[in-house]
């Protein structure tokens, strides 16, 4: 069995930041983080979560984190409002997604905040070894640039010559004279070979 999510960068816009996704469905969550690091764009170099809603809100799945025995049943626990915090390796996604239209939040850099809504928009019968991208929009943002109010001040000094920090933060990207920040820049042909080579 296949599942096929959109994943949604919150609060951009223009463009919005999105990807149309299919992975097995028998994979753990852990797993699940590795393949949205490299559809999205970003570098796998921080702490990340999945909750229903965000912080606040449980069952959660994070890294190595100790389950104290208790496996998950996704209709029992949520139903209870059971407040666990679950080792995301353990969990695999069919363990969690149920039918179309379910939704997870997946949190990116506690310091940045970056918030992805997850839907599962199918379910098929395909036997899928290796993720693969049906759609994609927009770049994701850099690493490390303060969230998205960061992000929206970056993008105004690296267009404005006239900006103070438009030299830094032009050099900080290693852009050369001439580089432009292409916000709609994305290369879905070139991800996907990055996903085969996931493992």
């Amino acid at each position: 069995m296949a599942f096929q999510f959109k994943i949604q960068l919150n609060r951009i816009s223009k463009p919005p930041v999105t990807r149309e996704l299919v992975v097995n469905d028998n994979i753990s969550f852990h797993k699940f983080h590795e393949i949205i690091q490299i559809a999205m764009g970003w570098a796998e170099c921080h702490l990340y979560m999945f909750s229903p809603k965000g912080y606040g809100s449980f069952p959660k799945f994070e890294e190595n984190t100790p389950d104290a025995g208790i496996d998950f049943a996704p209709i029992s626990y949520l139903k209870l409002g059971y407040d666990g915090t679950f080792d995301s390796g353990k969990v695999k996604l069919k363990d969690y997604f149920e039918i179309v239209k379910d939704q997870i939040t997946y949190i990116y850099d506690f310091g940045d905040d970056w918030k992805h809504t997850i839907t599962l928009i199918k379910i098929t019968d395909l036997n899928v070894d290796k993720p693969f991208l049906t759609k994609g929009k927009g770049k994701c943002p850099p690493e490390d640039c303060g969230g998205i109010w960061g992000y929206e001040r970056l993008l105004k000094a690296i267009n404005d010559p006239k900006d103070p920090e438009h030299r830094d933060f032009r050099n900080w990207l290693g852009m050369k004279k001439g580089d432009v920040w292409d916000v709609n820049e994305f290369d879905i042909n070139e991800v996907n070979d990055e996903l085969r080579l996931w493992k």
